[in-house]
């Protein structure tokens, strides 16, 4: 199936309508717009981490508000329960059984605020329904509607109350995005415009007619064998024990530097989501075809919370965005 210009051109209308829209809230942020654009066409979840006043939250709510999709904000703490999140059975004494009363995860953009900050209990309650699109209530599961959407927000500073997230659920997050400090001239449009983002009216200009439609260009965006290739080796580069009784090669000698910081590597659904990244970023740019550049502007947010570094990497104060990038310039071109 191959993908017309005009289906191009629509895509490509939706996706500047929508940079438009958020732009009217969000002061720069280019990265976290397109971030979470990429999600919502590649059908996954996001991690967003910064420290407290970055506009976090109302990213979301603003791509809520123009996606026209139904909403729900879940502040996570450390008391929250399970039934909290999914729902819970309640009875009903004048019927005389029990009924179904459903959380807040039944909503197609969930906001899991500070997820980290919740148990284990919650976290396992939280991936089911990322993982599966349905919740288990009693013994019967139900599922969650379409599109269904988990934006979640956490800080990476502040250690007390707060719980590592596992890195079953971490790999289910399609990418992890760093919300950086904004720029001088930024703060000035922040500063003055008072705290008053919020009120900025936004259209809804990326219903769910339209997210399906980018999803079907986006399955019709070709990449090549030597591109898939290209993906698989990244991620492979990634896994120390995999190497490690292999005849020693010019490459393998060149990424040894980089091996000793890693305890474990990515597992193979991080390839699947930089393809998938990768597609979408060609058709932000109007390619009915992956460039191996495109796979690049996608590694850091789709690895980064994939990769486990040991205390050398600590010690040495090398983060994964750094092995990332140092990947990236070793690995050849196809």
């Amino acid at each position: 199936m191959e993908i017309s210009k005009y289906e191009l051109d629509e895509c490509a209308g939706y996706i500047n309508s929508c940079r438009q829209e958020a732009a009217k809230r969000l002061v720069g942020q280019k990265e976290v717009i397109d971030g979470i654009m990429t999600a919502m066409i590649a059908g996954g979840h996001i991690l967003l981490e910064g420290v407290p006043g970055l506009a976090k939250t109302l990213a979301v709510r603003t791509f809520a508000e123009i996606s026209g999709l139904e909403y729900k904000r879940i502040q996570f703490t450390p008391d929250l329960l399970p039934a909290d999140v999914t729902g819970t059975l309640i009875y009903q004494q004048a019927l005389g059984k029990f009924a179904v009363r459903r959380g807040p995860v039944f909503s197609n953009v969930v906001l899991a605020d500070e997820i980290n900050r919740a148990p284990a209990k919650v976290q396992s309650a939280l991936l089911e329904a990322m993982a599966e699109h349905q919740v288990t209530i009693g013994e019967t599961s139900y599922p969650l509607p379409e599109p269904f959407f988990v934006l979640a927000t956490q800080n990476p500073i502040e250690q007390e109350g707060t719980y590592n997230l596992p890195e079953a659920e971490l790999d289910r997050f399609l990418m992890k995005l760093v919300v950086p400090y904004p720029t001088p001239e930024e703060e000035i449009q922040i500063v003055k415009s008072n705290g008053e983002a919020m009120s900025q009216p936004v259209l809804s200009v990326f219903p769910a007619s339209a997210i399906e439609r980018c999803k079907s260009a986006v399955k019709a965006i070709t990449a090549d064998d030597k591109i898939i290739n290209y993906i698989v080796s990244i991620v492979n580069v990634t896994r120390p024990d995999q190497t490690r009784n292999e005849r020693r090669s010019s490459s393998a000698q060149k990424k040894n530097d980089i091996m000793h910081y890693i305890s474990f590597g990515a597992s193979p659904r991080a390839g699947i989501a930089l393809l998938q990244c990768s597609k979408v970023a060609a058709l932000f740019a109007g390619r009915s075809f992956v460039l191996p550049e495109d796979v690049q502007s996608v590694a850091k947010p789709v690895l980064r919370h994939r990769l486990v570094l040991n205390y050398e990497a600590s010690a040495d104060n090398v983060s994964t965005d750094d092995l990332i990038s140092k990947i990236i310039e070793l690995m050849p071109l196809p």
